[in-house]
């Protein structure tokens, strides 16, 4: 990589740093979930340098909030975070780096939120959600109590991860999309000099 895009990743780095401390939770998730834009910076990286860029980004935005704050989640959140990021971001740049036209930009999104919302389910079910109960100390009837709460169809494991983490992805998903769409092309000047 040449030094005008380290350079480049740096700075969408910190941008996607700054945007993933804007963070909120929604009305039906439990609250060690929230929401953040921070994928935006990380798409527009992907679209721009590639998805190897993109998986950097993901990872300094990673390495730049545990240094600003500690971990919450004994770094199952953080890996959550970045395994289910480059998830999106990986498949999106892909497709997009074929040919780098709006057709292929939105395919690309398409395909990286369906790859999203897929590995958030496997890897909730199958590590996230198993590790965090596991590290934090809380039993996983607890944190599926949390959901159930919320939302009274969710009575195991499954059922909170379809009910509670996949809706939650896709939202993030279909909100970043539509944000990184609407930004790309605006920003994509500033990346290509």
């Amino acid at each position: 990589m040449k030094t005008k895009n380290l350079t480049k990743i740096a700075i969408l780095g910190t941008v996607a740093f700054i945007l993933m401390m804007f963070e909120f939770p929604l009305p039906f998730v439990p609250p060690f979930y929230k929401l953040d834009f921070s994928e935006i910076s990380v798409l527009i990286g992907g679209f721009a340098l590639g998805p190897i860029a993109a998986c950097v980004i993901e990872a300094l935005k990673i390495i730049l909030s545990l240094m600003y704050r500690p971990t919450m989640t004994a770094f199952v959140g953080e890996l959550a975070n970045y395994l289910i990021g480059i998830s999106f971001a990986v498949p999106a740049a892909l497709i997009y780096h074929k040919q780098k036209c709006k057709n292929n930009a939105i395919k690309g999104l398409i395909v990286g939120s369906i790859c999203m919302v897929i590995v958030g389910l496997l890897l909730n079910y199958f590590v996230l959600l198993p590790a965090f109960s596991y590290f934090i100390g809380i039993p996983m009837e607890q944190i599926i109590n949390m959901g159930t709460q919320l939302i009274p169809a969710i009575h195991n494991r499954f059922t909170f991860v379809l009910l509670a983490t996949t809706p939650f992805n896709l939202i993030k998903a279909i909100l970043v999309s539509i944000l990184t769409m609407l930004l790309y092309k605006h920003v994509s000047p500033l990346l290509h000099r």
